[in-house]
């Protein structure tokens, strides 16, 4: 059990399949993943099960593991057996002593529960997530529009400005976390304030976005009153909507639906190939609004934590 000598051993991490086996060589190349945290367990010469964490680009520390794979097809619990010795061995040599562990996600159809095969290996990589004390913490759908879909169109309800500064998208932020039905929200509403939590999210994730913030939208009445807001971006894989909400006082009318269609009309005048999103299993009203957008759901993601 050891981490990869570098870009010289990707063909051999990659010998387990997955979908982002593709994006490893860019996500070496600009910094976002380092060779010390991708680890294999091997047989020989014959990877047996495989692990890595990401990050942003040059980041200093883990954020995501987002690789956790053990050979599918497997008699008896060997290959789960290996699958937790090698993640234990590698979070003890990666992770900093005493920090959080970061969370865990993994893409999967999203049928993936009809499948009797599929099923298992979801459910085998769970299991090994779930003996080293990490458990279910939320299913997520994952979108996507695509070009040969209609450009939802305006509604005529409301106005749709740019985002004036940091502070006021900030400020919409922590008043959408009131009632939400987001699970990372209400998460970190249970350590934080509704405005740490807000800029937080706003510092991390959406002000580091190098795409242009003047897509950013605010949604407004006739007469100025804000009722929510779009963040339309590009991230370092595709064109997203980044975060969308409405504000508690103007839910339940309908407005998410124009809120969203301004997003998506704003990446579809870039000419983009896709724009995708994503939106918590149980937040019925948002997937539904994604739905009569024109997204179709086409993974899920499945996240787990440690305490």
């Amino acid at each position: 059990m050891r981490p990869i000598t570098g870009r010289e051993e990707l063909d051999l991490f990659c010998q387990l399949p997955y979908v982002l086996n593709e994006e490893l060589p860019n996500d070496l190349a600009d910094g976002r993943r380092r060779p010390e945290w991708m680890w294999v367990a091997l047989r020989g010469d014959r990877p047996l099960a495989r692990v890595a964490w990401w990050s942003r680009a040059q980041g200093e520390a883990p954020l995501i593991l987002d690789v956790l794979d053990i050979e599918d097809g497997a008699s008896g619990s060997d290959h789960i057996d290996i699958g937790v010795r090698l993640l234990r061995t590698a979070m003890a040599a990666t992770l900093p002593e005493g920090a959080r562990r970061p969370e865990y996600s993994r893409f999967v159809p999203p049928d993936w529960r009809d499948d009797a095969g599929t099923r298992r290996a979801v459910e085998d990589r769970m299991s090994v997530l779930e003996r080293t004390g990490a458990r279910l913490f939320v299913e997520r759908l994952r979108l996507e529009w695509r070009p040969e879909s209609p450009v939802p169109q305006p509604g005529g309800r409301l106005v749709f400005r740019p985002v004036r500064d940091a502070e006021e998208l900030v400020g919409l932020m922590a008043s959408v976390l009131d009632g939400t039905l987001d699970a990372h929200g209400r998460d970190d509403l249970t350590r934080m304030s509704v405005r740490e939590a807000a800029t937080q999210h706003y510092e991390t994730e959406l002000a580091r976005y190098t795409s242009p913030h003047d897509w950013w939208r605010v949604a407004t009445l006739p007469d100025g009153e804000p009722v929510g807001f779009v963040i339309p971006a590009r991230n370092d894989y595709n064109p997203i909507i980044a975060y969308i909400g409405v504000l508690p006082a103007h839910r339940g009318r309908g407005y998410i639906d124009d809120v969203l269609a301004e997003g998506t009309r704003v990446l579809a005048e870039q000419g983009v190939p896709r724009v995708r999103a994503a939106t918590d299993l149980g937040n019925v009203p948002m997937a539904n609004a994604f739905r009569r957008a024109g997204y179709v759901n086409f993974q899920r993601e499945i996240n787990m934590t440690w305490d």
